[in-house]
């Protein structure tokens, strides 16, 4: 165990690289990732936030703790009345523990059970860590295991989600998100692309843990995939802040919809059209939805942020903050399923 969580909270699966790993600039890192190199294989440099973005930050926790809150219930619920306590949680690190964390607190105070809490990695194009997948599986019922992320894309981790649970036929291979504007959830709290606090920072609201890490010379055949623990911030971490100013605005009432999530192909569509639109040739440098733009803000080279409406403050201040401070453009695009679309910038052309 290690970063900030709380061993009651969740058990990390992970391996603690710190220290062995040198984190590259983003610009590095982008060259090479377009060059043919795994994002996996490299950390970034964290983003110190300034002053401006804390701000922002702190005005949106304030902000959104309460509909963060209500999509926790709903999904929490949805899940609950499938799997009852069968249930096991695996969130997908990092954006998901926290999540997790979220669904696990909101189940003991309604309906009284401890459910299990693990986070793993799962790498786009690299699979799911099968040790740590083979640790969980050695010891829960399989029907049970739920994964859990914090909101939906362009749908890549759950189609990876999916064809890494071919060599576990027994284990579901849905997601639970609290946003999921793709409607590619089996579960989730809202469609709607609405801010969670949490993606506007990195490790930070993470436990201080780095993104996760897979290469060869470090992760070896018995080990978890790996993640840095950043101890020089500890004075800077606000991960419990975030979870508790959720939690105190949790609604134990029965309110969800019946039902689940429809897989639609529209929201794919939406993002193949923006590629075409403006020339993308590869369709992972358009980043659809408030988490991933903010995602590329914070560690990609991004040259050009689509919003929904450029007046639109209350979802979209902390992206307007941090694209003034990176000199990034912000345009306004007639977005249907997503409120915010980073476009990354193709390292060639620079």
């Amino acid at each position: 165990m290690f970063g900030t969580y709380k061993e009651e909270d969740v058990t990390v699966l992970l391996k603690d690289i710190t220290g062995m790993v040198k984190p590259q600039t983003t610009e590095e890192r982008e060259r090479e990732i377009q060059n043919g190199r795994h994002y996996c294989e490299m950390l970034p440099i964290e983003y110190e936030p300034t002053d401006a973005y804390v701000k922002t930050y702190e005005d949106a926790l304030q902000r959104y703790s309460s509909l963060t809150a209500k999509a926790v219930g709903a999904v929490s619920q949805k899940v609950w009345q499938e799997k009852g306590n069968r249930l096991v949680l695996v969130s997908l690190a990092r954006a998901g523990t926290p999540v997790g964390i979220l669904m696990k607190r909101y189940i003991w105070k309604k309906y009284k059970f401890n459910v299990p809490h693990y986070t793993i990695s799962i790498i786009r194009g690299k699979g799911i860590d099968k040790n740590a997948m083979d640790y969980i599986a050695s010891r829960h019922e399989p029907e049970g295991i739920q994964f859990v992320d914090g909101w939906t894309g362009k749908g890549a981790i759950q189609r990876e989600l999916t064809r890494a649970l071919k060599d576990y036929p027994l284990i579901d291979d849905s997601l639970a998100v609290l946003s999921d504007p793709a409607h590619v959830a089996k579960y989730y709290g809202t469609h709607d692309d609405f801010l969670i606090a949490s993606s506007c920072l990195n490790s930070t609201v993470s436990g201080l843990m780095s993104r996760t890490f897979y290469r060869k010379d470090i992760i070896g055949s018995k080990d978890y995939h790996g993640a840095v623990f950043y101890k020089e911030l500890l004075d800077k971490d606000v991960t419990y802040d975030f979870i508790n100013a959720v939690q105190d605005k949790f609604d134990f009432e029965d309110d969800i919809e019946p039902g689940n999530g429809i897989i639609e192909e529209s929201a794919v569509d939406e993002v193949k059209k923006i590629a075409k639109e403006f020339e993308i040739d590869d369709i992972n440098l358009v980043k659809p939805s408030i988490g991933e733009a903010t995602r590329v803000l914070l560690r990609r080279m991004p040259w050009k942020v689509l919003v929904k409406s450029k007046n639109d403050e209350e979802h979209l201040g902390h992206l307007y903050q941090l694209a003034k401070e990176k000199n990034v453009e912000v345009v306004e695009y007639p977005l249907k399923h997503y409120r915010a679309c980073g476009l990354i910038k193709t390292m060639a052309d620079t």
